[in-house]
């Protein structure tokens, strides 16, 4: 495996194979981080802090590195900062005093689940305290920016190389919308594909994309609401398709793969996982084929 970590803050994951085998095809999952900083001052369980995060999903797409992919995946905890929400959506709820920069609280800080949240879980605080401008300063510059400044250079060196590059935006889901989320209380499909509703992907990538988890089985949703609005910060941010920059984000039921209850593994995840091997077989020959085509 050829991973390099940085500072217990996120880790690139090379293709396997060699440079022969890259492809412009980068994976990123920015919430599948357990490595808790050492200034997180929380007082919500570890349990709670691990479960609003996305269990495992920095694994189960490791197998992509094997068809051609680079896999860039945060260390830290979604909890601790969010590297897919916008710098700008400051929860004014959290703060000691007035932020200096731009904020502009979007909706999810009304939740509390903006780049800072305040709760691990729906009546959970994360702390009993409010933030200081210094220490939400220093979790922006020391782990927010160094994340995406990396999938931003793993995206421009493939989108230089091919002058085409495909990003897929990991995450996972609650089998059914929690009270935090805008779809609370619904069931949730196997898999939500969202693309900003069209705008940060050609939409013929994302059927393609849908049609592949479809013929292996999958029910398949398609900016389905509680997809964070079509997609959110990251493909919305790197996602420029008339630039042949195609963004997606891809939200894989926990049911498929975990208890939920105890954010264990069953049986489902070895399955799970070999079939994200062959979408991500698959991935790379529609790579193969499109990128000579641009």
């Amino acid at each position: 495996m050829s991973r390099q970590v940085t500072e217990g803050r996120y880790f690139v994951e090379a293709p396997q194979g060699g440079l022969g085998r890259r492809l412009p095809l980068v994976i990123d999952v920015p919430h599948s981080g357990h490595v808790f900083p050492p200034d997180f001052d929380t007082i919500a369980p570890t349990a709670a802090i691990l479960a609003c995060g996305d269990a495992y999903v920095d694994e189960l797409w490791s197998v992509a590195t094997h068809h051609g992919a680079t896999l860039v995946a945060a260390l830290f905890p979604r909890a601790y900062i969010d590297a897919n929400r916008a710098e700008h959506d400051i929860d004014p709820e959290l703060l000691a005093s007035l932020w200096p920069h731009d904020a502009r609280p979007q909706a999810y800080s009304e939740r509390g689940v903006g780049l800072l949240h305040r709760f691990a879980a729906p009546n959970v605080p994360l702390y009993d305290r409010r933030l200081s401008v210094a220490e939400v300063e220093r979790r922006i510059h020391d782990y927010y920016l160094p994340y995406r400044q990396t999938l931003r250079d793993a995206l421009d060196a493939a989108w230089h190389r091919y002058g085409v590059v495909w990003h897929l935006n990991c995450h996972s889901m609650r089998s059914r919308g929690g009270p935090l989320d805008v779809d609370a209380g619904m069931m949730r499909a196997d898999i939500r594909v969202s693309d900003g509703n069209g705008t940060t992907s050609d939409p013929a990538f994302s059927r393609w994309v849908i049609a592949e988890f479809t013929r292996l089985g999958y029910r398949v949703a398609y900016n389905a609401p509680g997809g964070e609005d079509g997609g959110g910060d990251l493909v919305r941010h790197f996602g420029r398709p008339a630039e042949q920059r195609h963004s997606v984000q891809i939200e894989l039921n926990q049911a498929l793969y975990l208890n939920e209850s105890h954010g264990e593994k069953h049986d489902g995840f070895s399955t799970l996982q070999s079939q994200l091997g062959q979408f991500a077989a698959a991935l790379a020959a529609y790579a193969e084929q499109h990128s000579e085509e641009v």
